[in-house]
C-alpha cells in the first residue's frame, strides 16, 4: 500500500498551537483535532516546493491563511511521518512549524473543520488525558515534543523523532488515552498485513495480542517496554482475546523473557502449550475484573471488565475498559474488512449474539484487531450487524434464484470480492448456510443447498 504524500502545518500563536476539530462524517479522522493539512494535488508540483505549495493551500482552504509564494520561508520544516501499516489509507506527511505574526488571523474556511481552537501544548495534553477532545495521533507527538522542548528545541526534537521512528521505532500511536496500538506484521488473512499489539496501562500494564512471529518486531515492542518500564510502569501479564496464530506468535516470547502469566479463555489456554514451557496461566471468564490502578488523569478505579464474545473462536474475549469507554474487540470486527466465520471453529449465529451483547455497552473507542482504532464503536457493531444481515438477504436471493451448489452459490453471493479473498469468503459462505439450516430455512440434499 503506497503512502499519499501530504503536507501539514503546525500554527504557532505566541505559546498556543492551532487545533481545528474535524467534523465528524468524515471517513479520514473525523471527530478529531488535527493540525491543518491535506495531501497533495496535482497542481501543487512535486518535491520540496510541492510540499511547501501543498502546506500553503490547505492553510488558505481551511483556516482562511494567505501566506503566497514569497513568505515560504516562513514554513520550517520539521520531519517527515508515514501512517504505521495498519490503515486502509497511509500519509507520508511532511510537518512544518508556522509561527503567526502579529494581526495574522485564522476562521473556518473550509467544509473540513467545524472549530478552531489555539491551546497551550499541556492544556491540550490534559484536555485529551480528560477524555474531553479526541487528537490524532501525530498531534499527540507533536504537542508533547512542543511541551519538552519548547518552541527553540522543537525543530532539532522532531527531527531526530522522525528519524528514529523511519528507523523501526514504534509509533506512539494513541487513540485514547492508555491504550497504545503497536501494528506489528503476521501472517493474517487479507488485506490486513498487521496485527494489533495493544498496550493497556498507564502504571499497571498488559499485553494484550502479542501475535506476531518475527524477532526483529519483538525487538521493536521490547524496546517500547523497557522505555515504559523505565519510566515507572510494571507489566502484570499477557492478555489474549483468543488463539488464532496471528494473535499469539509472541506470547512464549514475552511470558518467559518478561516472567508474565497469559490470561485468556479457557478454549484459549488448552490450544497453547503453556504447562510445557514453564509459563503460569489465568482462565478468565464473563465478568471478571482486571486492576488498573489509576487512570492517566489520576482517576481511581481504572479496570478492565472480560466480556466472552464467542462467534469467532469459541473462546474469544473483549476487554472493556473503564475510564475511557474503550473496548478492546480482538477479531469481533474490523476496519478493514469483514470477519471470516469459519464453520470448523466458529458459529454464525453465536458470533451475531456477541455483536448484539456489546451494543449493550457504553462504547467510545474501539480497538480491533485489525486496522485502526474507531471512535465510535457501537457505530461500527451496528455496521457489522446490518452488513451481516444484507450479506444473508443476498444469499436467500441467490437460492431462490436457484443457485444450489457451492462455487455457484458463492460466485453470486460474494461477487463483491476480490479473488484472493474468495477462499476466505468460502468459510464465511457455509458458516451462513450453516446458520440457515439451524433455523430450518435450508436443507442439504447430496451436497445441494435448498430452500425450504
Amino acid at each position: 500500500m503506497k503512502a499519499r504524500l501530504s503536507a501539514s502545518v503546525l500554527v504557532l500563536k505566541d505559546d498556543e498551537v492551532l487545533l481545528g476539530h474535524r467534523i465528524p462524517a468524515l471517513r479520514f479522522f473525523g471527530d478529531y483535532y488535527a493540525f491543518p493539512g491535506g495531501k497533495l494535488d496535482s497542481e501543487d508540483g512535486e518535491g520540496e516546493e510541492g510540499l511547501l505549495r501543498c502546506a500553503r493551500r490547505e492553510l488558505e482552504e481551511e483556516v482562511g491563511l494567505k501566506l503566497g509564494a514569497s513568505a515560504a520561508g516562513r514554513l520550517r520544516s520539521l520531519t517527515t511521518l508515514t501512517t504505521p501499516p495498519f490503515a486502509p489509507k497511509r500519509y507520508e506527511t511532511r510537518f512544518f512549524l508556522l509561527e503567526l505574526r502579529e494581526g495574522e488571523e485564522v476562521h473556518l474556511a473550509s467544509g473540513e473543520f467545524d472549530e478552531l481552537r489555539f491551546l497551550k501544548p499541556r492544556e491540550a495534553l490534559q484536555a485529551w488525558t480528560r477524555g474531553e477532545m479526541r487528537i490524532v495521533p501525530p498531534v499527540l507527538l507533536f504537542l508533547r515534543l512542543l511541551l519538552k522542548h519548547g518552541v527553540d528545541g522543537l525543530e532539532e526534537a522532531a527531527r531526530a523523532e522522525g528519524e528514529r521512528l523511519a528507523e523501526g521505532k514504534l509509533h506512539p500511536v494513541y487513540f485514547s488515552p492508555g491504550i497504545l496500538l503497536a501494528a506489528l506484521s503476521t501472517e493474517t488473512v487479507p488485506p490486513a498485513t498487521t496485527t494489533n499489539t495493544l498496550l493497556v496501562g498507564h502504571r499497571r500494564l498488559y499485553l494484550v495480542d502479542p501475535g506476531t512471529e518475527s524477532p526483529s518486531e519483538w525487538a521493536r515492542l521490547d524496546a517500547r517496554l523497557d522505555e515504559l518500564c523505565a519510566e515507572g510502569a510494571r507489566l502484570e501479564g499477557i492478555l489474549l482475546t483468543h488463539s488464532h496464530p496471528d494473535h499469539v506468535g509472541g506470547v512464549h516470547y514475552f511470558a518467559k523473557d518478561r516472567s508474565l502469566p497469559v490470561l485468556a479463555a479457557p478454549e484459549s489456554l488448552e490450544q497453547l502449550p503453556l504447562d510445557l514451557h514453564g509459563i503460569p496461566s489465568r482462565a478468565l471468564k464473563q465478568g471478571d475484573v482486571l486492576d488498573l490502578g489509576e487512570a492517566p488523569d489520576g482517576s481511581p478505579h481504572w479496570r478492565l471488565v472480560v466480556h466472552e464474545t464467542p462467534g469467532h473462536h469459541r473462546g474469544h474475549l473483549a476487554f472493556y475498559e473503564s475510564r475511557y469507554r474503550s473496548l478492546i474487540a480482538g477479531d469481533l470486527c474490523s476496519t478493514l474488512s469483514t470477519i471470516v466465520i469459519d464453520p470448523h471453529e466458529g458459529h454464525l449465529a453465536t458470533y451475531l449474539k456477541s455483536l448484539n451483547r456489546m451494543l449493550e455497552l457504553e462504547i467510545e473507542t474501539l480497538y480491533p484487531a485489525h486496522g485502526p482504532a474507531h471512535p465510535r464503536g457501537r457505530e461500527l457493531l451496528l455496521y457489522y450487524i446490518d452488513h451481516r444481515r444484507e450479506r444473508e438477504e443476498k444469499l436467500l436471493k441467490v437460492l431462490r434464484e436457484g443457485a444450489r451448489e457451492l462455487p455457484e452459490i458463492l460466485a453470486k453471493t460474494y461477487d463483491d470480492v476480490s479473488e484472493e479473498v474468495l477462499r476466505y469468503a468460502l468459510r464465511s459462505l457455509v458458516s451462513g448456510l450453516e446458520k440457515l439450516r439451524e433455523e430450518g430455512r435450508v436443507e442439504v440434499r447430496e451436497g445441494e443447498w435448498i430452500l425450504k
